[in-house]
């Protein structure tokens, strides 16, 4: 599987940017989708995820401000942001976690980060 993503940028405090990551499915089922970040000097963190069933779970520091969605196909997942705050700025990822067909195995795969940086 292979995640493309896109959105990121700069935005002033209390600004909305939106991330988009589309992925190829090859020979596999895309399950859950979802975007972690990693900030300068810290761990990467889950900021949000949906299943395919669209059953959805957030970090609590970004609930009531970011909703993630995904398109009816299920190969491409939305991040909207909205009322960013400076410690939202770090590199976000899409990742999703994936069925190879005829098989059980799940794997994880991740794309390219996309720097995302809130000025204050």
């Amino acid at each position: 599987v292979q995640l493309q993503a896109s959105g990121g940028g700069l935005v002033q405090a209390g600004g909305s940017l939106t991330l988009s990551c589309a992925a190829s499915r090859n020979s596999f089922s895309i399950n859950t989708m979802g975007w972690y970040r990693q900030a300068p000097g810290k761990q990467r963190e889950l900021v949000a995820g949906i299943t395919r069933g669209g059953v959805t779970t957030y970090a609590d520091s970004v609930k009531e401000r970011f909703s993630i969605s995904r398109d009816n196909a299920g190969d491409t997942v939305l991040l909207q942001m909205d009322s960013l705050k400076p410690e939202d700025t770090a590199v976000y990822y899409c990742n999703t976690q994936a069925t190879r067909y005829g098989t059980s195995y799940v794997y994880s795969f991740w794309g390219q980060g996309t720097q995302v940086t809130v000025s204050s």
